[in-house]
């Protein structure tokens, strides 16, 4: 059986980082999935102080990733990342479950 859970790398770690230092205390970073897009559905990354009781909470190198019930069905197996490259610098996630997706990035379909 596949690992199903959703993880973070440890770029995407230290680049969420470097952003909450800006922000209050106790910010996290907020990851949910939405319908939209050019594919059908896209990603949204929210800065959040408040966890919801429902939320997966993943924990890395000092920094929370919050999911949302919904959003998690949709994004199980996938990896948040950070790329930093010539063509630009990004969160990107690496879902198993989109069957395809757009040159945004961002946006994807099941």
């Amino acid at each position: 059986m596949q690992d199903q859970s959703i993880t973070v790398s440890d770029s995407a770690a230290k680049r969420i980082s470097e952003i909450i230092a800006r922000e209050p205390e106790n910010t996290m970073l907020r990851v949910s999935v939405e319908g939209g897009g050019c594919s059908g559905f896209q990603y949204k990354f929210d800065l959040v102080q408040a966890r919801d009781d429902e939320d997966m909470a993943i924990e890395k190198s000092g920094v929370v990733v919050l999911v949302d019930p919904i959003s998690q069905e949709y994004m199980q197996g996938s990896v948040i990342d950070f790329v930093d490259d010539l063509i630009g610098a990004a969160f990107q996630i690496r879902n198993p479950n989109a069957t395809a997706g757009c040159g945004c990035g961002t946006s994807f379909s099941i």
